[in-house]
């Protein structure tokens, strides 16, 4: 049979990439992820690579020097890119994200100024909604642009920035309150908040005036792609670097994006599922206990018909949310269900393998004990399991409801 995850209908051109980044994945990732993993080196071999195949332009249109491609395709892409190491694919993510809501938010100066660079992997992107006080609570972030002249002053603490070092370009979203007074903004905070374009130095440090990105995040997993602060005093931004030219959209272009993110991650959750599926078959059969192979024990053999099975369905459920999305239709609900059953499908399946390996899935020299740090981080971004059920419910009752 063929491998697991296997998608139908896809274009020539779809397979065509789908195959390039596989290739790339087996040659350039996966016989060095977990020595740069045990470093927490960035990867930039790898990063370089992927430039060069084009990927950071891959659903940047063409006009923009882009490949013009779907989501899906997309999200196909950092499938297998989560396959060879799950911190290669966040650091495209967050610079899609970026280059997605400036595509559909942009004024037409942004994107001209903007896209062509980012889809040359010339510039890359980040982007920021979270606070060190607030985690999913996006309505009570405390970080404030005001108005001064033609430039407005933002003032704040930002969490949890993939790419926050190495990116040259950093959405930020942030409370503006203008045009709003203060009643109205405590009753509809969402309706006060702007998106911020913010142009930087790649590094650490100062890396604008009033603009500090202090050093990494130290992680248990999800190493190599660099996790920051972002720390804001009297930063000065100009007029024209408020995404879409108007205030007060902030909240709902970034929302826009992260559907983009809960695919991004749900596709992840596939590809470090189908990793672990592969070590845990493969050591199944080399491993020998009481006369035969493993794999012959039918206590394994169950563990491999689930693990299996729960590989197919996130990764039906992640091509259904990214097709949903391409269609131009709503697709937060299938967003949320794909990103909630992949991320903890993913840690169900990177657990049985671990299991399968024994003792030696506790030791470093086994690639499964890199995939068990990682898969944690899947449950908590772009948004926990409990905030994916919350969207859920609240769309399954506009869907259904009752009547009487």
């Amino acid at each position: 049979m063929a491998r697991l995850a296997q998608t139908a209908g896809l274009t020539d051109v779809q397979q065509e990439i789908l195959s390039t980044v596989r290739d790339f994945v087996d040659k350039e990732i996966l016989p060095v992820a977990t020595e740069l993993e045990h470093r927490d080196e960035y990867p930039q071999d790898i990063v370089d690579g992927l430039k060069e195949l084009g990927l950071f332009g891959l659903m940047i249109p063409e006009e923009y020097g882009g490949l013009g491609e779907s989501l899906l395709t997309y999200a196909l892409c950092v499938e297998e890119i989560a396959r060879g190491w799950m911190s290669v694919s966040g650091i495209i993510n967050t610079h899609f994200i970026v280059a997605y809501m400036l595509k559909q938010h942009g004024t037409q100066e942004q994107k001209d100024h903007f896209l062509p660079r980012m889809a040359a992997g010339d510039v890359r992107g980040a982007f920021s909604m979270s606070e060190p006080a607030l985690g999913s609570d996006v309505s009570a972030i405390s970080s404030k642009a005001v108005k001064d002249g033609e430039e407005y002053v933002l003032n704040g603490q930002k969490m949890w920035l993939t790419n926050g070092g190495t990116s040259s370009l950093v959405a930020v979203l942030v409370r503006s309150d203008e045009g709003h007074s203060a009643s109205e903004a405590a009753a509809a905070p969402h309706r006060s908040m702007t998106t911020f374009l913010v142009e930087k130095e790649p590094g650490f440090g100062e890396v604008r005036p009033g603009l500090t990105i202090p050093g990494k995040i130290d992680k248990m997993g999800y190493k190599g792609v660099d996790t920051t602060e972002l720390i804001m005093d009297g930063l000065r931004i100009p007029a024209n670097r408020v995404l879409g030219g108007v205030t007060g959209r902030g909240f709902y272009q970034m929302m826009d994006g992260v559907e983009v993110g809960r695919v991004n991650v749900a596709a992840r959750g596939c590809g470090v599922a189908q990793r672990a599926f592969e070590l845990g078959v493969r050591y199944a059969q080399q491993r020998h206990t009481f006369g035969k192979q493993i794999a012959q024990h039918q206590a394994i053999q169950f563990k491999l018909a689930e693990m299996a099975t729960k590989v197919e369905a996130a990764h039906a459920m992640m091509v259904n949310a990214a097709r949903k999305k391409d269609s131009g239709e709503r697709n937060d609900l299938e967003a949320g269900m794909a990103k909630y059953l992949a991320s903890e499908y993913c840690k169900e399946v990177v657990e049985d393998a671990f299991r399968i390996h024994g003792g030696y899935g506790f030791s470093k020299e086994y690639e499964i004990e890199r995939l068990y740090r990682e898969a944690p981080m899947l449950l908590i971004g772009e948004g926990t399991a409990e905030i994916q059920k919350m969207i859920i419910g609240r769309r399954l009752l506009e869907e259904y409801r009752f009547q009487g």
